[in-house]
């Protein structure tokens, strides 16, 4: 029997890889974006609440109201603008579920997404296997900005969309105030859509504020903005986000999502609703997150790599030029063998292969973790 592939030129992923690698030669890894930490026990917790009080059966399809409600308050807070729990909030299973179904509740064959490089993933499957077209432009090397120049340049009749991702995974890098004011005027008087992945909305550092959409009405009325709860609290096996999109964008969103999930998990929907409602839930995962990355970078101050700047995510990538001329994936291959400690290569985040000898570490991780992990790469 013969199965044509729909995403012929996907194998499996680097994170897979680099963890099995990890396994087995018992190495540190840094390389995955998960911690390894508790999640606060207070929503821990409300779960377990939830599932005693018999919060175990289906949840609406678009999601819990009370915690749709929730957010929708977040935002009002966050970002001064409102947001319609009903019609524009849907729960998801997982930020990478709400960025596949939104591409897929819109794109048709032939569409053009500009897509910027490095690139989480997911993005380039997601579009391919829905017969569009991946429109790939190089962030700036070694800030990782948007030349906003060269996306206008790249902008034709069939660009139905624009991907972001701020704060970026791999790099750390965040939109600032001056592109979202170069985006406005791009996508004005257009039909161009925008999908914003903003899993790590609340971890951004050194007071930056977030540029998310969800502070520009206008932009929102043609965006579709995806958010992770497992990020932000760290329980990535919760596989929990949400989408917030204008209310005839989110009817389209739902058609793909009632026939693919349909519901998410309940007691941990209602335990969110609660723990929402004390604002220091989330206005207090920066600090803790940058209080992270500030200690890795400290320790790392005394190896041969050197630091890109990292403004938020779990992600702070190095560059080991001082070290070695290897690619970054024979590197990364290499120490995780011969040092046991694991990264990933950033040129895996290019279709090209692009290699500007960076790898990304994840500094989500108990001190003790990174304590061992920089121990080990003081030797590289």
């Amino acid at each position: 029997m013969y199965i044509q592939s729909k995403l012929p030129n996907v194998g499996t992923t680097i994170f897979t890889v680099m963890s099995a690698l990890a396994t087995e030669h018992k190495a540190v890894n840094l390389g995955q974006g998960f911690p390894d930490y508790p999640m606060p026990e207070a929503l821990t917790a409300l779960v377990n609440k939830a599932m005693q009080e018999g919060f175990n059966q289906y949840a609406p399809m678009p999601g819990w109201m009370p915690l749709r409600e929730s957010i929708a308050d977040k935002i009002k807070f966050l970002y001064n603008t409102t947001v319609n729990p009903d019609t524009e909030i849907t729960i998801t299973p997982g930020g990478t579920y709400a960025i596949y179904t939104a591409l897929t509740a819109v794109l048709q064959p032939g569409d053009e997404v500009i897509v910027f490089e490095p690139a989480y993933d997911s993005y380039i499957p997601n579009i391919e296997v829905n017969g569009a077209i991946p429109v790939l432009i190089d962030l700036k090397f070694p800030d990782y900005r948007i030349d906003w120049e060269l996306v206008r340049s790249k902008i034709t009749h069939r660009t139905r969309m624009i991907m972001l991702n701020t704060p970026h995974n791999p790099t750390g890098a965040v939109l600032r105030e001056d592109d979202m004011e170069q985006l406005h005027a791009l996508v004005r008087d257009t039909n161009i859509l925008i999908l914003s992945d903003e899993v790590y909305e609340h971890l951004i550092f050194d007071g930056i504020p977030h540029q998310s959409i969800l502070r520009y009405p206008d932009l929102l009325q043609r965006s579709f903005v995806c958010f992770s709860f497992g990020k932000v609290y760290h329980c990535t096996g919760w596989k929990l986000g949400y989408c917030v999109a204008p209310a005839d964008f989110t009817k389209e969103f739902r058609k793909v999502h009632q026939f693919n999930c349909f519901s998410c998990h309940t007691p941990s929907q209602v335990a969110l609703a609660e723990f929402l409602n004390n604002r220091d839930s989330y206005l207090q995962l920066s600090p803790e997150m940058q209080q992270k990355r500030d200690y890795f970078s400290g320790l790392m101050k005394d190896t041969r790599f050197t630091p890109l700047p990292s403004y938020g995510s779990y992600f702070q990538c190095y560059q080991y030029d001082r070290i070695s001329d290897e690619s970054d994936k024979n590197f990364a291959i290499r120490i995780t063998k011969e040092y046991g400690i694991a990264t990933i290569p950033v040129s895996a985040f290019y279709q090209s292969g692009k290699d500007n000898k960076v790898i990304r570490f994840c500094f989500a991780k108990k001190e003790s973790t990174l304590e061992q992990a920089v121990e080990r790469l003081r030797k590289v």
